[in-house]
């Protein structure tokens, strides 16, 4: 004998009398083969031919990447409500209401869009990425948030959208809305770090660089230290205009612990973290002297060369001076004593003798001139 087989129907057929397959006629569809008969469109999607084997959403509506043909097609969900913001310094609590329509869905979630914008609200950017949200910025499924690290006296936009599963098949951009809020004059942060630039037995040198946030102009900071063996409630504190301070009047040897703020018009920040100094003892100042005394040694010698090097420079230029004056003076003399002389000697050669001649020629007055008669 051979077995005798029965015939299932492929998706988009039924059976019809248990022997024949029909055609899904209009509006119905099957997405299988088996023995199952046709389906009715599910809600928001139709067929227009025969033999359908899913369903086309109409339009403003559509399938998830998860949903099965026979499953209802949705639609994208409208803007949530109501929000509202707590400003508090540099960040914000923005609470809002569910959309009021959720599209078909039960997997409405909510995006947040930050944008820092001009004072003018003529242009706006996106905010900087140390902006924090807590629990998350995307597909949050609370309708709150809390929002962090914002810029203190800035104009900010926040854009809260509404998505669901389909979302993402949607043209258009997720319905959303949208507040302004102004942040308030905020503290500095924190200094984040001291240095130590010297220290001697009595004092220590810290600077520290400007906190990461100073919300405004430092106004001065503020210092707090004690001694480590001591209890914080003897702490002394010590101002200073700049991001550098002398910490004076200490003991030897001793380890201090150090904690910085700064100030603006809107207060202090917090204090930074403790960091320990320590002073010199009387053994590390005397190591400490016996290493630069050579250096200082050294610079001083250096100082007296340049020093008798600057005097003798000043006296050969000097000199150089003076000669150059009496150079000057000494031709001058000596062209005007040979154009004398040039003078009285053709004086003297009209003459038939020597004392016959006249001894004045054209001079200066009050000038005398000796003639050797011996000579001629």
């Amino acid at each position: 004998m051979v077995p005798i087989g029965s015939c299932t129907c492929k998706a988009g057929f039924e059976p019809d009398n248990g022997n024949v397959c029909r055609a899904c006629p209009p509006g119905t569809f099957k997405s299988t083969q088996g023995p199952g008969l046709c389906l009715q469109c599910p809600p928001n999607s139709r067929s227009t031919a025969e033999a359908a084997t899913v369903c086309v959403c109409r339009n403003g509506y559509y399938r998830g990447d998860a949903d099965q043909p026979d499953e209802p097609c949705t639609s994208v969900p409208s803007s949530p409500r109501n929000v509202i913001s707590i400003v508090n310094e540099t960040s914000v609590i923005l609470e809002w209401h569910s959309p009021r329509e959720t599209g078909g869905r039960d997997d409405v979630v909510y995006n947040i869009v930050c944008k820092k914008c001009r004072a003018d609200r003529r242009s706006c950017s996106h905010c900087d990425d140390n902006v924090d949200f807590v629990p998350r910025q995307l597909g949050l499924t609370e309708t709150r948030v809390f929002i962090s690290n914002l810029l203190a006296h800035a104009l900010y936009s926040f854009e809260i959208q509404a998505v669901n599963g389909v979302s993402n098949k949607s043209p258009y951009p997720a319905q959303h809305v949208t507040i302004d809020i102004t942040t308030n004059q905020a503290a500095p942060s924190i200094v984040p770090i001291m240095h130590q630039i010297s220290s001697t037995m009595n004092s220590f040198t810290l600077s520290w660089p400007q906190p990461e946030q100073p919300n405004g102009i430092i106004l001065d900071y503020e210092l707090r230290y004690y001694e480590k063996d001591h209890a914080e409630i003897n702490s002394t504190v010590l101002r200073s205009q700049t991001n550098t301070a002398r910490v004076e009047g200490l003991r030897p040897g001793t380890v201090y612990v150090v904690q910085v703020r700064a100030r603006t018009v809107a207060g202090f920040g917090k204090f930074s973290s403790k960091m320990c100094f320590q002073t010199l003892t009387d053994e590390d100042f005397k190591s400490e002297l016996r290493e630069q005394l050579p250096l200082i040694a050294g610079s001083a010698a250096a100082g007296v060369v340049f020093i008798v090097s600057l005097i003798a420079i000043s006296i050969v230029c000097s000199r150089k001076r003076a000669y150059s004056k009496e150079a000057v003076y000494s031709d001058k003399l000596q062209h005007y004593s040979t154009g004398r002389e040039l003078s009285l000697r053709a004086d003297m050669s009209n003459c038939p003798s020597p004392l016959g001649c006249p001894t004045h020629f054209s001079g200066s007055p009050g000038m005398k001139i000796y003639i050797d008669p011996f000579t001629y």
